[in-house]
Formats: structure tokens, sequence, C-alpha cells
């Protein structure tokens, strides 16, 4: 029992693997492509949603939108709404969000790296008489 007199919150389980695991819906929302994108982009401080729309090529409105909102629900960015004339809104990690930076970082960047190495696999694999005029069957 705490000191107020109520029991301890129970432990979260935290096997990934398991389908119904509170860890997994996070991974789950840590690997999402725009996630990481958006994550890499306010690493380098505050942004409005017009210019992380811009910096990430390809995401829509409605895409970016719940991407900063389930930033925000999960803890990881914050909206700060300046009372200006008119109303500036920006985005930014907060210190957790600042922890989630480094991995997903090093994502990026190992794609970055290696995108040449994956394309040529795929290339082949994709070559293979098996895969050529018909789809792949397991």
């Amino acid at each position: 029992m705490s000191a107020s007199g109520s029991a301890a919150p129970a432990p979260l389980a935290v096997d990934a693997f398991s389908s119904g695991c509170p860890p997994r819906a996070l991974l789950n929302t840590v690997g999402d492509k725009w996630v990481i994108l958006v994550v890499n982009l306010l690493g380098d401080g505050g942004a409005r949603f017009s210019e992380i729309q811009r910096a990430v090529g390809g995401v829509s409105r409605k895409m970016l939108v719940q991407t900063l909102r389930t930033l925000e629900r999960d803890g990881l960015a914050v909206r700060t709404v300046y009372a200006d004339a008119p109303p500036r809104v920006t985005y930014s990690l907060t210190p957790l969000g600042q922890t989630l930076l480094r991995p997903l970082q090093a994502v990026r960047t190992w794609c970055e790296d290696h995108v040449t190495e994956v394309s040529s696999a795929q290339a082949v694999y994709d070559a293979r008489p098996e895969y050529t005029g018909s789809a792949a069957t397991g």
C-alpha cells in the first residue's frame, strides 16, 4: 500500500511480442513512418504545422493532424498556442519525446545509408522466375 493507504497500481506487462500488451501499441506508434519523420524533424526544434507539412513530403493534412495528435496524446510532443494576431501554433518534442529522437534518427540514418543495398536485393528478388508475372504464394 502507498502512503495514502491505497494499493499501488499493478505494473504493466512489458512483453511487446504479446498481442494485448501496451508496449505493442506503443511500438506500432513509434514504428509509423510519419511518426519517425515528424519526430526527426521536431528534433531540430519547434515547428509550425505548415512547416512540418512542407518538410515531410507526401503527408496529407489529415495524416499529419492524426500523427501530431498521437504524439501529443502519448506525451511525446506538445502543441503550444501563442496569443498573436493571428494565433500561432507550434509543435515541439517533450523531454520524453527527446528520448525517442536518437533511436529514430538511427533508423532514418540506417535507411538512408542502406537504401541502395536494399533496392538491389529487391531487384534480385523480384527478378526470380517464381515471382515474375504472378503473385507470390508463400
